[in-house]
């Protein structure tokens, strides 16, 4: 088992830094390699997390899940850029207007949009920054909790 721990913390190692040098270098290229590398590795942990049971009964899981993230994550296999341009970018081409067309909630409503604007802008920073200046560091959080008691009486 000692070996397998080496090779995972190796690995580790050289996905960290190979994502670092995408960010640092101009090319899509290896940012497309490790940005998928980094979702398929989140989606195969939850994977195993949510069927840990299962996958305790599986016989050499561990170096088939070893072998796996090898593929994904050595260049000479590029196995992150290959799943995403044969798996990945086909059906978000494919599902890519409907997508676009904010079913999945995430990029919000325009009022929604313009409250996160209103919210972040340099003068409501300055009022909040104002208020806790006359009213003290804690007036924040006194405020806070009880809006959260408020609306817990409320349900």
């Amino acid at each position: 088992m000692g070996m397998y721990w080496t090779i995972v913390s190796y690995l580790q190692s050289l996905t960290g830094y190979a994502s670092i040098r995408a960010i640092e270098s101009p090319s899509k290229v290896d940012d497309e390699q490790w940005l998928t590398y980094w979702i398929l590795y989140s989606f195969l942990t939850l994977v195993e997390m949510a069927a840990a049971t299962l996958f305790s009964w599986i016989p050499f899981w561990h170096p088939v899940k070893l072998a796996f993230i090898a593929w994904l994550v050595l260049p000479q296999f590029r196995g992150a850029s290959f799943i995403y341009q044969r798996f990945v970018r086909e059906q978000l081409i494919k599902y890519r207007q409907w997508l676009d067309k904010d079913n999945l909630g995430a990029g919000g409503s325009e009022n929604q949009r313009k409250l996160m604007e209103d919210i972040q802008s340099p003068k409501a920073k300055a009022k909040v920054e104002h208020f806790i200046s006359e009213n003290g560091p804690d007036a924040f959080d006194i405020i806070y909790e009880a809006a959260v008691h408020e609306a817990q009486k409320e349900k």
